[in-house]
């Protein structure tokens, strides 16, 4: 073994706590903020799991709690909605991607992916991992084949996991500890393979007592490429008892790809795990539950103040209740009850300070971004205000949506892809596209959202074409309708079904063409038969009138020497 362990196992522990020492310096501000943000998340140790314990007492203003989830709601329906298609399949060749052929085929494999999800727990483990990301600035699921679904996701919580990056900056090391029961553990990975301590509380029939078990995912530095088998795969994957026998593994296999889709918010710099909106409101978050618990306390003061009562007063009970009759001993009518001291609290402006901190939480959380519309005073906002305001929001999020869609949502694809292709679920592809790359092309709301700025400038461009057109209409030959059609409808995200491709359209015109070629002969024949027909009227109306007529009068035209007389005619 390298660095001279004896075991995997010795190996596989030592980075453990590698790992957990470095995660140590974040793991005071998560606690907090599972204090006073999320405060169902997080497990900071073994025991946290499966706790009923009340877990929000430290919250007496839930604007952050509220804000959060504002704030992974506009994430889960702006990136990826399960109502809508949020993403779309194309190759690296434009052209490519016009052909009748490939175009159904990338929009057939892009509809059963979005089939695979909406039938798998997909959409559930995005939701937490988007709530997590907003508030530790770092949210984790391990994606698993599954014989039913195709993909499983096991959604993790903040400080059950710990994660290392590649040398450019990639989540490619995932380590997690958790426990399992003793049932559990011998229907997964069998009795000969637990140690000894498992075997024998199975045997006395401790079904339900709980094991502490490390699950180490790696990159395999020590394997054959020439084998397909599970312990040369790219990724290993080992699962350990943490107090076990040293020299076993409850199982070792591995990944033909990294399992996991680990976001960050946002990381600086060189460093593992990301930054939050979370972390940056936590002191606003904080200071709203003081001020909170101090107008309470005025309130309080106010309403229910601490008395001063006379020494005559001492073995009676004072009744405080409006209305309430203290009998007071003979002698002792001089003595009053008092306030003991005056608080005199300016609730006016303790509100409008809460209401400020409000802002700033909601603000950090981007609540005001997503609900910008909703929260609008003018109910008959225009188009323009409405597209403006859309493209206020993108600069706001626009590197947020970039890392998102590197970290979390192309990894998701890509391996739910590749579990596809490996049971079946994939069509066969056109010949064209051997030995293609595909591409993926985001076109969720946000998405959309954003490359949709871009068609306010063709807008403005065919406005203002349109109206030089009614003074100069030769101007309409610098427009390109066709290249027009397909720009926008890529920009807003149209179905790729619905726009037809360069070779449908040159059929379609070209029999538009020819019916119209027909139609213009057709109506020149009936203009020749029609005038033949009014000449020959005019002939007949003309000879029973006066003599031979008018057609007698063209004939003779052309008559001449050896000609046959009109008469004849």
């Amino acid at each position: 073994m390298p660095g001279g362990f004896s075991t995997k196992r010795e190996q596989l522990l030592m980075r453990w706590g590698q790992m957990k020492t470095e995660r140590s310096s974040w793991w005071g501000q998560w606690q907090e903020i599972s204090m006073y943000v999320l405060p169902w998340s997080g497990r900071y140790f073994r025991q946290d799991r499966d706790k009923g314990n009340r877990r929000g007492n430290y919250i007496y203003d839930n604007t952050g709690i509220r804000a959060l989830r504002t704030l992974g709601a506009g994430l889960m329906s702006g990136a990826t909605s399960p109502a809508r298609p949020w993403f779309r399949l194309a190759t690296h060749d434009p052209n490519l991607d016009k052909t009748t052929p490939v175009k159904l085929w990338l929009a057939e494999v892009a509809q059963r992916m979005h089939a695979v999800f909406e039938k798998s727990n997909t959409y559930r483990a995005l939701q937490q991992v988007y709530e997590e990301l907003g508030a530790f600035g770092t949210g984790a699921s391990l994606v698993f084949p599954d014989f039913r679904s195709i993909i499983h996701h096991y959604p993790l919580t903040t400080g059950e996991y710990a994660i290392a990056q590649s040398w450019k900056g990639e989540v490619n090391v995932l380590y997690r500890e958790f426990e399992k029961t003793v049932s559990d553990l011998v229907a997964e990975f069998g009795l000969k393979n637990c140690s000894s301590t498992v075997q024998t509380l199975y045997s006395n029939g401790q079904l339900e007592a709980w094991v502490p078990i490390i699950h180490a995912i790696e990159p395999r530095s020590d394997r054959d490429p020439s084998k397909r088998d599970a312990i040369n795969m790219e990724w290993g994957s080992y699962y350990f008892e943490l107090s076990g026998n040293s020299d076993v593994c409850l199982r070792e296999s591995g990944y033909r790809r990294f399992p996991g889709v680990v976001p960050r918010w946002a990381v600086s710099g060189g460093d593992i795990y990301g930054n939050s909106p979370g972390m940056e409101a936590l002191g606003d978050i904080k200071q709203l539950q003081q001020e909170q618990l101090r107008k309470a306390q005025g309130i309080d003061y106010q309403t229910n103040p601490p008395l001063q009562v006379p020494d005559s007063l001492m073995s009676t009970e004072v009744n405080r209740l409006p209305g309430g009759t203290t009998f007071v001993p003979p002698g002792g009518t001089a003595g009053k009850v008092e306030t003991m001291f005056e608080v005199e609290l300016n609730l006016q402006a303790l509100l409008e300070d809460i209401q400020d901190v409000r802002d700033r939480i909601r603000q950090s959380f981007f609540s005001d971004v997503f609900m910008m519309l909703a929260n609008s005073s003018n109910p008959q906002m225009t188009a323009t205000e409405v597209a403006e305001r859309q493209e206020e929001k993108m600069l706001m999020m626009g590197p947020v949506l970039e890392r998102l869609n590197n970290e979390l949502l192309f990894p998701l694809i890509e391996v739910t892809f590749a579990h596809m292709i490996e049971m079946n679920a994939i069509p066969p592809a056109p010949q064209s596209l051997a030995g293609m790359d595909l591409n993926v092309e985001f076109i969720s709301m946000l998405a959309q959202a954003q490359r949709a700025i871009g068609t306010n400038s063709i807008d403005r461009f065919v406005g203002s074409l349109g109206t030089v057109a009614q003074m100069k209409p030769d101007v309409l030959d610098k427009f390109d309708s066709d290249a027009w059609a397909d720009e926008y409808s890529d920009m807003l995200g149209v179905d790729p079904s619905l726009v037809l491709g360069n070779g449908q359209v040159a059929v379609i015109r070209k029999a538009r063409a020819n019916a119209q070629a027909q139609q213009q002969k057709l109506a020149a024949a009936q203009q020749v038969s029609a005038a033949a027909k009014n000449f020959g009227q005019a002939a007949s109306a003309s000879q029973s009138a006066s003599g031979p007529g008018v057609g007698s009068d063209v004939l003779n035209m052309f008559s001449g020497y050896q000609s046959p007389a009109p008469t004849e005619v």
